[in-house]
């Protein structure tokens, strides 16, 4: 435990357990960053310091035990990308530190910017529980969200305290603000249950300006692919996939070629606005964005230099909150010659397919509604271990890889 001074001491904890939490705590303080900036909440953007001061110390957990561990040059070189598993999670916390501070320090962001924010966080909104809601009084496992509507809960704000990662036993009470996750359609209806209106997303304003428009755009882009990147290289490391860890390092090359593209069209914008100082948080958020696209290139470096994966990481993927799976397509599955939109995978079962390979090797990244699906494809998912049940008995598989 961490003394009231702030000094961290060691303790014997589990390894896989402490980059379990790490992972989790991480891709929780991407969602809720943004979050922050879209909201303009200075509640979450405060819930992500504190949640970075978290990582500090589980880091530092970290560190201790695996350099408890490391007792020959052979050990090293089996922990060495273990070690860059734990950095890339630290780097990935302080960048979403910054996009807070972006909030906290009212660093100047365009309208546009917010405005254009739910196309970069499309599956985030915030809710809060009506008196008159059928969900109030009600636990996550007996709503069965996730399976009914594709959406999850990923945080409760109860009065002055937050809920991070709640589960089936979790209840719903009114006044409750919930930070939910999901499909466009699945989150309207939830929303709509809990407030009693109608989900309307916001409209982004017109702007004149083509070059802060595409600044804007380029930001939302980087942080799409980024995290996308983050999922990817976890996934890499569960597979222990060179093919997959080759696609992050793509990903990150595309990032940075935005950024350079990014710098120049803010530039340019700064030079006709009114008050320039109003775009340094665009600045801020596409250093912190490219930041994160560098991480997930550290997570899967092991696996692109030939070291593998350590079991220690690979038992920490499969045991976090929101667990990676693979799972192939047999012949007698629904998915058999139809498309992820017309099975409504997302929906159904709660999961996001962030990858798919072809049975000859080939990949498809980031797959939409419309990306066809074969029996013998190889279906890389994201979501809950309930989610990834459900995914397996559709894709007429036992249970997931």
């Amino acid at each position: 435990m961490e003394p009231a001074s702030g000094e961290v001491e060691y303790e014997p904890r589990s390894v896989k357990e402490v980059l379990a939490e790490m992972k989790d705590t991480a891709e929780l303080l991407i969602d809720l960053s943004f979050s922050a900036v879209f909201h303009g909440s200075d509640d979450i953007a405060s819930e992500v310091l504190a949640l970075e001061g978290k990582m500090d110390v589980l880091e530092l957990q970290a560190r201790m035990s695996l350099l408890m561990a490391a007792r020959s040059p052979e050990d090293a070189e089996e922990l060495a990308p273990v070690f860059g598993v734990v950095g890339a999670a630290e780097k990935i916390s302080d960048a979403a530190g910054d996009i807070a501070k972006v909030v906290l320090e009212d660093i100047g962001l365009p309208q546009t910017m917010r405005a254009a924010l739910p196309e970069a966080i499309e599956t985030l909104v915030r809710v809060s529980i009506a008196d008159s809601s059928p969900l109030a009084g009600q636990t996550l496992g007996r709503l069965n969200l996730e399976t009914e509507t594709g959406v999850r809960v990923i945080a409760i704000h109860r009065g002055g305290d937050w809920i991070l990662n709640p589960d089936k036993d979790t209840d719903l009470r009114v006044d409750d603000r919930l930070l939910l996750r999901g499909p466009d359609e699945g989150i309207g209806s939830v929303y709509e249950q809990a407030t009693g209106t109608e989900y309307e997303p916001p409209e982004p304003p017109k702007d004149d300006d083509t070059d802060l428009e595409r600044a804007v755009d380029s930001i939302v882009l980087m942080k799409n692919m980024s995290e996308l990147a983050v999922d990817l290289a976890y996934g890499s490391v569960l597979f222990d996939s060179a093919d997959v860890a080759e696609e992050v390092v793509e990903l990150e090359a595309e990032v940075d070629a935005l950024q350079s593209r990014f710098e120049a069209w803010v530039l340019q914008a700064a030079s006709r606005a009114d008050d320039p100082v109003s775009l340094r948080g665009l600045v801020h958020l596409a250093n912190s964005t490219e930041v994160i696209s560098d991480a997930a290139v550290e997570i899967s470096e092991g696996v692109l230099h030939g070291l593998g994966t350590h079991p220690v990481v690979e038992h920490a993927v499969q045991e976090s909150d929101e667990v990676i799976v693979r799972v192939t397509v047999t012949d007698a599955s629904d998915f058999d010659g139809t498309t992820l939109g017309h099975e409504r995978v997302e929906t159904e079962t709660g999961m996001r397919v962030i990858a798919v390979r072809r049975p000859h090797d080939d990949w498809v990244i980031s797959p939409g509604p419309e990306t066809e699906i074969q029996a013998g494809d190889v279906l890389l998912a994201k979501g809950t271990r309930s989610g990834a049940e459900r995914l397996a008995e559709l894709a007429g598989v036992v249970e997931p890889e």
